[in-house]
Formats: C-alpha cells, sequence, structure tokens
C-alpha cells in the first residue's frame, strides 16, 4: 500500500470544512471556539456542549466520548477509518489530489 503524506493533507484540509461537511451545528459560538453535539458520539440532546473546537488552532474535543485531534483524525473518528482510509475519502470527497509519497 502506498503511503500518503498525512502533513499535507492536514494542510490542505481545515476543520471548518470538516465540519461543515458532517453537518456541524454549534449551539454556542465565541471567536474561533465553537461547542456543540458531538458528531463521533451522535449526541442525542441537539443542545449539548461536549463537542468544543477551535478552528484557529485546528483541533478538536469531545467531554463525552474522549475524541479529540485535527480534521483528519475528526473525519476518521466519524467515519469508523483508519487515518490511511481517512486521507484518502477526504481527499475524494473534497476533490484534492491525494498527495502519495512516491519515494521512500
Amino acid at each position: 500500500m502506498p503511503g500518503i503524506d498525512f502533513a499535507v493533507v492536514r494542510q490542505q484540509v481545515s476543520l471548518a470544512a470538516v465540519l461543515q461537511r458532517l453537518g456541524f451545528q454549534p449551539t454556542r459560538v465565541r471567536g474561533p471556539q465553537l461547542r456543540g453535539p458531538c458528531p463521533v458520539h451522535r449526541s442525542s440532546s441537539p443542545g449539548s456542549r461536549s463537542f468544543a473546537v477551535h478552528l484557529e488552532r485546528g483541533c478538536y474535543r469531545c467531554f463525552g466520548c474522549g475524541s479529540q485531534g485535527n480534521a483528519l483524525d475528526l473525519w476518521a473518528a466519524v467515519h469508523g477509518l483508519s487515518l490511511h482510509a481517512a486521507a484518502e475519502d477526504l481527499c475524494e470527497t473534497l476533490g484534492l489530489e491525494i498527495p502519495w509519497i512516491t519515494r521512500w
């Protein structure tokens, strides 16, 4: 299986773009910080604020299920994919070229 340059994927894909694709609707916004229901464990309450996002830092954390990371980690967690599969799927979904590693 060829390698993917995950650093390039993380540079090309913003957390905001992933949240938009997932249909995330924040219940609270304070500048670059968002709170709302978790898309990973699918919070049952629409007013939930267990899921915290910092758009400028490009990271998220759910205080309910413990999921945390960056845009690629979020895509992988929501869809139950490995990072490799998530990078491929996310690039294809967003119409980006997959940054394959061509030499070792």
